[in-house]
């Protein structure tokens, strides 16, 4: 999903001109680096991005990293153009984006950068939908669902119509939903109010006492006073989503790792992002709990390391000691 706005991190000090790298050479230590970071994509990975380039910012002032939120589509768009060094994304490349992206000689790496548990949220006067399964999810989701009023959910649900609200078709939140719920990716009611704002989705739900919605758990943590929260149920009970739920497999089937694909051919030529990416890396956790999202488990860590080292091999480049 994207928010209607651009994220620029930069500071005070002037942004000098970004000096090519030759490929091969290690990364400049942040003090002192100068030069720019382009990121587009996904708006759920967005604030975990943004918090990354603030606290980046502390150690590489005269960097200037910039996060746009198109939608995770919508920013491997750009992306496979090579208009971008990095794309946020809440689900994985799809075949046909990787095979734009391998013609136009954008190689790149999938790194799994943190945790999300897909949330369902409800109006706080909803007292009923405390928890429903996917089955009634599905019913409620699905294509040419006739399902109107929370009644026809379940017959102890009050008569109340429901107005449903979700992201929009370019949002990989949306893909990962339909996928997950529906059983085919894209495969969706249309008769929603879908944004690309995920704070429009808030808006909407709180102000209808029968609202519906859907979107990342930080998005829900920002406006717990204004939501309710639905656990889900998949056949093993009623679990509320949560880091220790999605670490330890049992939010079934909403529990998801966020992605972020750095373009090895920038890495190779910016020693900005070269910096950038492996702040962001290495301190993968602080950022995650800064920005309110779900940590790496100890076996993601690993992965994490691995996929990194395989992503500065593919650019033939080294990481560089002085960078934290």
């Amino acid at each position: 999903m994207n928010r209607t706005r651009s994220i620029v991190i930069t500071s005070a000090l002037a942004v000098g001109s970004l000096a090519l790298a030759a490929c091969g050479s290690s990364s400049t230590s942040s003090d002192g680096a100068s030069g720019s970071v382009r990121v587009d994509g996904s708006s759920t990975v967005a604030p975990l991005t943004s918090a990354a380039a603030e606290k980046f910012k502390t150690e590489s002032p005269n960097i200037n990293v910039t996060v746009a939120t198109s939608g995770t589509g919508g920013g491997f768009e750009k992306f496979c153009r090579g208009e971008t060094d990095m794309n946020d994304a809440s689900r994985p490349i799809k075949d046909e984006e990787a095979a734009i992206c391998k013609q136009n000689g954008i190689e790149f790496q999938e790194l799994v950068i943190a945790n999300d548990a897909l949330s369902v949220v409800v109006n706080k006067e909803n007292t009923w939908a405390k928890c429903l399964t996917t089955a009634q999810l599905k019913k409620i989701w699905e294509p040419k669902s006739t399902v109107n009023n929370w009644n026809q959910v379940d017959p102890s649900f009050p008569n109340e119509p429901i107005k449903l609200y979700g992201p929009g078709t370019d949002s990989g939140t949306f893909d990962y939903f339909t996928d997950e719920i529906n059983g085919e990716e894209g495969a969706s009611r249309t008769d929603f109010s879908p944004s690309e704002d995920d704070n429009q989705i808030v808006q909407g739900v709180s102000s209808s006492k029968g609202g519906m919605g859907y979107f990342g758990f930080t998005y829900y943590e920002e406006n717990a006073d204004k939501l309710n929260l639905v656990q889900v149920n998949s056949g093993n009970g009623c679990i509320t989503p949560s880091a220790a739920s999605v670490q330890d497999g049992t939010y079934t089937p909403l529990g998801r790792g966020l992605f972020i694909y750095p373009s090895a051919k920038s890495l190779g030529s910016n020693t900005a992002f070269q910096s950038f990416l492996q702040y962001y890396v290495n301190n993968d956790a602080e950022i995650a709990e800064a920005a309110q999202f779900i940590p790496l488990s100890p076996t993601q860590q690993t992965t994490l390391q691995n996929e990194y080292a395989a992503v500065l091999k593919m650019a033939n480049v080294s990481a560089s000691p002085a960078a934290s």
